[in-house]
């Protein structure tokens, strides 16, 4: 029986100090690199790199073939750092993200790591493929793995400092779905709609352009690790501690907050709905905190070193709608009701 040997990994080397400016510009470059095999999605890109560079996991969803995977396969590449992919399906267990077992040529049986342990420590970017199909058991290692960039295996902890995970869920097939718990959703960072694109160049290139038609050779060919990843914990933190947050943006954000969770009290009103018994929960602290952590991004990669309601607002969408929690009568119409309710609550609370 082979397992892997990993031990709690050391910090990467974070001696050399962070330029901020340089490293925007290196973010450009991770933009622009994902471009190449992505066109039409640059509000997608955009959201993507806030999330590399908060150190959040991401979510994508919707139709079927706009580009959910190609995106997420594309930022991996440009990411750089050790990769892996596991594709969701309803007999799926936990134990096949941690080792497989199978007959050696001598007949004799031998368990491998998995995906999750294969790669150890340098592990950068761990993409589930549909996650909705894989069962709850799968979800809840899944959420121990986010949670805390680790996991135990054959009585032994192992370490992953350097982890983002991408997910991609199919919303339009309901057969042999399993919808993921609040508790997982609330792991991601951000919850990314992906449709077809608009422009009429984007819809023409992916038509007509044989160099999409072929998914494999197109992610080959962007370069690998634009950015280096082993330093983007540091950076992360640099950023910000940065990057400032004024008292009257404070309190722009703790009335958002309040609006969010009570929007009755707020005066905010929602077409056909009982706003007073809208909202069962959700917008919690660490969602809040998690909406900061990007807007800082958001700030520093606009070329400034103060968050200002635009950076909230941009980003407000993609990282609260997902922990808002309706009535369950109001959960059919959620993505239109959760829309109005966010513009309301904008329309409604003054910005400084």
């Amino acid at each position: 029986m082979n397992r892997p040997t990993l031990d709690r990994p050391s910090s990467a080397d974070v001696s050399e100090p962070i330029d901020l400016e340089s490293w925007r510009t290196s973010a450009k470059n991770f933009e622009n690199e994902i471009a190449k095999a992505v066109v039409g999605q640059e509000r997608a890109i955009r959201l993507m790199t806030i999330a590399v560079f908060a150190r959040g996991h991401v979510l994508l969803e919707g139709d079927v073939g706009v580009g959910k995977t190609t995106l997420l396969r594309s930022v991996a590449r440009a990411l750089g750092g050790a990769y892996e992919r596991i594709e969701g399906t309803i007999d799926l267990m936990p134990s096949d993200m941690i080792y497989h077992t199978f007959l050696n040529e001598e007949g004799k049986p031998r368990v491998d790591p998995g995906p999750v342990l294969r790669h150890g420590s340098d592990l950068s970017v761990f993409f589930f493929n549909e996650i909705n199909r894989a069962r709850p058991q799968v979800h809840s290692l899944l959420l121990r793995l986010m949670a805390e960039r680790s996991i135990t295996a054959f009585n032994k902890e192992y370490f992953f400092p350097n982890l983002l995970v991408f997910a991609d869920r199919n919303r339009i097939e309901r057969e042999e779905t399993f919808e993921l718990p609040a508790a997982a959703r609330d792991r991601f960072l951000m919850e990314v709609g992906i449709s077809s694109p608009t422009s009429e160049t984007a819809r023409r290139d992916l038509l007509f352009e044989t160099k999409f038609h072929d998914v494999d050779a197109l992610i080959a060919s962007l370069k690998d690790g634009v950015i280096d990843h082993l330093r983007l914990n540091a950076l992360a933190k640099v950023i910000q501690n940065s990057i400032i947050v004024s008292p009257a943006l404070e309190k722009y954000v703790l009335d958002l907050w309040t609006a969010i969770r009570e929007p009755a009290k707020a005066g905010i009103s929602v077409p056909n709905v009982d706003v007073g018994r809208l909202v069962a929960g959700g917008a919690s602290p660490r969602g809040m905190s998690y909406l900061i952590r990007a807007a800082r991004v958001e700030a520093w990669l606009s070329g400034r070193d103060m968050v200002v309601p635009e950076d909230i607002r941009e980003i407000f969408n993609e990282c609260m709608a997902h922990r808002i929690f309706l009535a369950p009568v109001y959960e059919l119409r959620r993505e239109e009701i959760v829309r109005n309710l966010i513009s309301g609550v904008f329309a409604k609370v003054p910005a400084p």
